[in-house]
């Protein structure tokens, strides 16, 4: 007789559940022939920038398409560092660039980098769910801090000292402007004042600007700005269009670049090459993926003005990013229940707060307004019926 064996606690971490009801949505769309609006993730509904899709077409006939440097191209490094001198107007050294596969692998790399087994590292909650569950997989502790209006859903010094009495030393902090799930930013000041506060602290800061180029009026600001210490994580899958190409860069401090090459070599190898000479271009292609941030900012109006004739009233404030934060309490207590019933009664997919909030998410849903503003509108007409 055999032993059976059984998988690792580490790989018991709970579910991505926006992707969970992205695959029922799926299901139903292929099972039943149903038209289901898509509001559960964030997925821009346009395809990457034309000159993006050309360059890699390029690559396609004329690259042999190996490996790269482990750390990235030097022509995509080259181009990112500019990234920051354009827009933040910051002279960043294109070697403390890193060059990922989509921000997760990013964050794989920083949390190994800075953390050892069974450190403490501060989050938000609510969140960004994989935040807390890499950082279990890595036999790493997160410690949620509860966030609300009276905050404007963001970490402060103050939040964090709270916590590290409560709960031991906090090694680290990351933090997101625009977050997800609430899309509220940061102002420069308080981003500044963070990272500054880990600095004295003797903290490493993880900032995560995967959406920036998505705001509706606030400012953007970068943490490299305020600290050089601190680890900055973005990404071409938001505003660059480009989810599925799997592409993400890290700026780093210049002590964490050959640690994490020597992950990066041993975890990665290296990064998609295709996708790498075709991410040398998005950033030119301005006009065009700002044209579909005027789409977002149609449909986050359209939504923030109809979806309270439906019933939902109460939202964090959507400074940027694609999604809307809704407060449900008036209509469950059981925010999962609440999104399946949607998705099969209504047809309109969106994600339950547990997502995000383990503790106090049973009352709130996020929704993703990336998509068309066709689609917004059917999604509003949907809920409008279903919840009437």
């Amino acid at each position: 007789m055999t032993n059976r064996l059984n998988g690792s606690k580490r790989s018991g971490v709970a579910p991505f559940i926006a992707m969970d009801v992205m695959r029922d949505a799926t299901a139903l769309e292929r099972q039943e022939g149903r038209r289901i609006i898509h509001l559960e993730v964030g997925q821009p509904s346009t395809q990457a920038p034309q000159i993006v899709r050309e360059a890699a077409a390029r690559a396609l006939a004329s690259d042999r398409l190996g490996y790269t440097d482990a750390l990235g191209t030097p022509a995509l490094r080259e181009r990112i560092a500019r990234y920051y001198a354009d827009r933040h107007g910051l002279d960043l050294a294109p070697e403390r660039v890193v060059v990922t596969p989509g921000s997760s692998g990013g964050f794989i790399l920083a949390f190994l980098a800075c953390f050892d087994p069974g450190a403490r590292v501060a989050i938000s909650e609510p969140g960004y769910p994989a935040y807390r569950n890499i950082l279990l997989a890595l036999g790493l502790e997160p410690v949620g801090i509860a966030v609300g209006a009276e905050t404007r859903w963001s970490l402060t010094p103050e939040l964090i000292e709270e916590a590290e009495r409560r709960h031991g030393r906090i090694a680290g902090v990351l933090v997101a402007s625009p977050a997800n799930p609430t899309g509220t930013m940061l102002t420069p000041e308080a981003l500044a004042a963070l990272s500054q506060a880990c600095a004295r602290q003797g903290r490493w800061f993880i900032s995560d600007e995967i959406y920036h180029g998505i705001s509706f009026g606030a400012e953007t600001a970068t943490a490299l700005a305020s600290s050089d210490d601190a680890l900055v994580v973005n990404s071409f899958s938001k505003y660059y269009c480009m989810t599925g190409w799997r592409l993400g860069w890290v700026v780093v401090p210049e002590r964490l670049v050959r640690p994490i090459e020597r992950l990066a070599q041993n975890l990665f190898i290296a990064p998609s090459s295709i996708a790498q000479a075709a991410g040398v271009v998005a950033f030119d292609a301005t006009a065009e993926l700002d044209a579909n941030v005027a789409v977002y900012a149609a449909n986050r109006k359209l939504l923030l003005d109809a979806l309270p004739e439906a019933g939902l009233t109460r939202f964090a404030p959507a400074d940027g990013a694609f999604y809307l934060y809704a407060d449900v309490s008036k209509l469950t207590n059981d925010s999962t229940d609440f999104c399946h019933r949607m998705l099969h009664q209504a047809g309109v997919a969106a994600t339950p707060g547990l997502d995000f909030d383990p503790l106090n998410g049973a009352t709130t849903v996020r929704f993703s307004f990336a998509g068309t503003t066709a689609d917004m509108e059917e999604a509003v007409a949907r809920l409008k019926r279903w919840l009437a």
